[in-house]
């Protein structure tokens, strides 16, 4: 098999992953952009009817205008931003194709996909973190009912749901199934609903639950998920509900064993925060740089596309500077 060779491999094809290939191009550089799903498949996951915290200038990349209908844009006008930056910049991008292995031989990497194999002199991983869900690891939590991704609450209509989490994922799937005409019912860890919940959300849910309209359970986790029941451990006792659907709306998180197996350092604590320099990107593997909320490790709220679309400047810059004393 005869492989391809580019100056540099982006893994992963969210719009952090765009930004570098448009980066690429302004250098002139021979790239390729490898993504396992669809276009910005993360963007793509979202809830059908999810609205940005963000306003559409902070979305921007490449200096490309993203005009939406409201100040702060939904999914739908994302998917169709991204999808028209790509298309008109003419971005060489592998949909479909999951990177399998990565192996560094001299100043070379050899990169195999489920598809063909790669070299390149650089890689940048811009993976994002919306992959791998957090689990429950309660019993029952392998059924079919339970779903660790929401796009749709007409699909819930009519069903006793259970939602389980604070945050605004969470928030969004109660409010919007129940609107459909589900029962829901919320189990939530602490003793309130998130404060990252959207502002203008927030209220909403407080007082579907103040209420009576949506039934919350505080300070409260799940016990056992049963084919057509669910046990709720409470600061009262366990209280078995009837239910239908379990929506597990408890967060993500990246693939970090996926960078330990590039021999990339991860803090010995909890946020297992990558090794990188703040300057360029690049880590501790020389030639291998991160770029979006991958940097942050298990640290998924402190970076997001508007804070993160200068890496790609960053990092570009670095590896130009390399070329060109190669040269």
């Amino acid at each position: 098999m005869k492989k391809e060779s580019y100056d540099v491999i982006i893994i992963g094809g969210g719009p952090i992953g765009l930004a570098c290939g448009l980066q690429a191009q302004k250098f002139n550089l021979r790239y390729c952009i490898l993504e396992k799903g669809t276009l910005v498949n993360s963007l793509y996951n979202y809830p059908m009817n999810m609205t940005f915290f963000s306003t559409s200038e902070r979305l921007e990349i490449g200096g490309i205008p993203f005009v939406s209908n409201s100040p702060k844009p939904t999914r739908n006008e994302a998917l169709e931003y991204y999808r028209r930056v790509a298309t008109s910049s003419h971005l060489n991008i592998h949909l479909f194709e999951k990177v399998i292995t990565v192996k560094k031989n001299n100043d070379l990497f050899f990169i195999k996909t489920n598809k063909t194999e790669y070299h390149s002199s650089y890689i940048i991983i811009a993976t994002g973190f919306y992959d791998i869900p957090y689990l429950l690891n309660v019993k029952g939590e392998a059924l079919d009912k339970v779903k660790h991704y929401y796009k749709d609450p007409h699909f819930y209509a009519f069903q006793k749901v259970l939602v389980v989490g604070a945050a605004n994922s969470a928030v969004d799937a109660a409010l919007e199934t129940w609107r459909k005409g589900a029962e829901v019912t919320m189990v939530i860890r602490g003793n309130k609903i998130s404060d990252r919940v959207k502002y203008w959300v927030k209220p909403d849910i407080e007082n579907r639950i103040t209420e009576g309209s949506i039934k919350a359970y505080f300070n409260s986790t799940i016990d056992e998920i049963k084919e057509h029941e669910v046990d709720i451990k409470t600061p009262d006792g366990i209280v078995t509900i009837e239910n239908d659907w379990v929506l597990s709306m408890t967060g993500y998180q990246p693939n970090l064993t996926f960078l330990k197996e590039l021999g990339i350092q991860l803090s010995p604590d909890e946020i297992c925060k990558p090794t990188y320099s703040d300057e360029n990107y690049e880590t501790n593997v020389d030639g291998i740089y991160l770029a979006g909320v991958i940097c942050g490790g298990m640290n998924t709220h402190r970076l997001f596309i508007e804070n993160s679309r200068e890496h790609a400047e960053k990092i570009f810059a670095d590896i130009n500077k390399k070329i060109m004393v190669k040269k």
